[in-house]
């Protein structure tokens, strides 16, 4: 007969409250704790637990491990995109999480990375039918500089770009927001195609002019290596 998974979701932060909403509309059993509590609270919870889940921060995990879960038979899984741990399963979540809250059929779509050695995924989830692929250890590290590149680099750009539009330009930021969805579109659909512009073009007069503009503003050195580094790939020909 198979166990009844009841899950113990460590941490505080925007991972562990969108774990504990995903549960919650699943009607999965849970319990939470955060070390801010007392480890007293924490012992008849680990009684319980089948599965402990660590969203935590990335540097905590191995000695937070070692002092508190080394008694506990139930399975231990972090959420780290780039940590190799001895002591726990990564099932990194490639999303961001927002303060906001997501709608059920969000949470069923992240897909999740797993470690290589890792048990399959139904057994590391039980109750959980999202998407799961498999990355060997020694490929983390580069996994989560291209994750973090994409997304948080990204970001910074996009918050650039709408907050000169509004502080400077005097513009809403929404008049971007086709811009970005249209962007975002042609990325998903034809990604190997979706870039366009002067660095395309070769238009070498358009970049020189584009980098003279952001003289004294700290992402000239971005626009220098984004740049640099297209005209890499392009002698490469993987441009």
């Amino acid at each position: 007969m198979r166990q009844v998974p009841h899950y113990l979701i460590i941490g505080s932060g925007r991972l562990a409250t969108h774990l504990q909403h995903y549960f919650f509309h699943l009607q999965l059993g849970y319990d939470t704790w955060c070390r801010q509590r007392s480890k007293a609270a924490l012992a008849p919870k680990l009684e319980k637990a089948t599965h402990v889940l660590l969203a935590i921060s990335d540097d905590a995990i191995e000695t937070w491990i070692q002092e508190a879960l080394s008694g506990t038979t139930a399975m231990r899984i972090h959420f780290s995109g780039r940590l190799v741990s001895e002591h726990a399963y990564g099932a990194h979540p490639l999303m961001t999480f927002t303060r906001e809250l997501y709608v059920l059929r969000q949470y069923q779509a992240i897909p999740f990375v797993i470690d290589g050695d890792a048990p399959p995924f139904e057994q590391l989830f039980p109750g959980l039918l999202n998407p799961s692929v498999r990355l060997q250890r020694a490929q983390k590290e580069k996994y989560h500089a291209l994750c973090v590149m994409s997304g948080n680099f990204s970001c910074m750009l996009w918050q650039k770009l709408l907050t000169t539009f509004e502080r400077e330009f005097g513009f809403d930021a929404s008049i971007a927001h086709p811009y970005l969805q249209q962007q975002t579109q042609n990325i998903m659909r034809h990604y190997q195609q979706a870039l366009t512009g002067p660095l395309v073009r070769q238009d070498r007069e358009t970049l020189e002019r584009d980098r003279n503009a952001l003289a004294g503003d700290p992402f000239q050195a971005i626009f220098d290596s984004f740049v640099s580094c297209y005209q890499t790939l392009k002698k490469a020909g993987e441009a």
